[in-house]
């Protein structure tokens, strides 16, 4: 019996670990924009999400590993990537809004 609860309380720790693509304690920065390095706060981002799928799917992120996607600002106010939700509706808009995300 307590080895059966002690391997159920494991596997849902793994599964809550893996659900989660940025922690909630950690952030990512995307260093290679001249505008400055982009900071990606798991916390934030956690919070308003509906669940990993909504930006980790083929059409948007579709590996949850940083640097496997090439992010634009083009593609951002075209509605892609990041413009998905930061669009003036969701989220607040990428477009005038640089120093929100990108810091010198």
């Amino acid at each position: 019996m307590m080895k059966s609860v002690v391997l159920m309380f494991l596997v849902l720790l793994v599964s809550a670990s893996v659900a989660v693509a940025v922690q909630p304690n950690k952030q990512l920065e995307f260093t290679h924009s001249s505008m400055g390095t982009v900071i990606f706060d798991g916390k934030l981002h956690n919070e308003h999400a509906k669940g990993c799928r909504e930006c980790h799917n083929k059409d948007v992120f579709p590996k949850m590993k940083q640097g496997t996607v090439t992010i634009t600002m083009d593609e951002i106010y075209a509605g892609k990537l990041c413009g998905i939700c930061h669009n003036g509706n969701r989220a607040f808009t990428a477009k005038g809004n640089c120093g929100r995300c990108h810091k010198k």
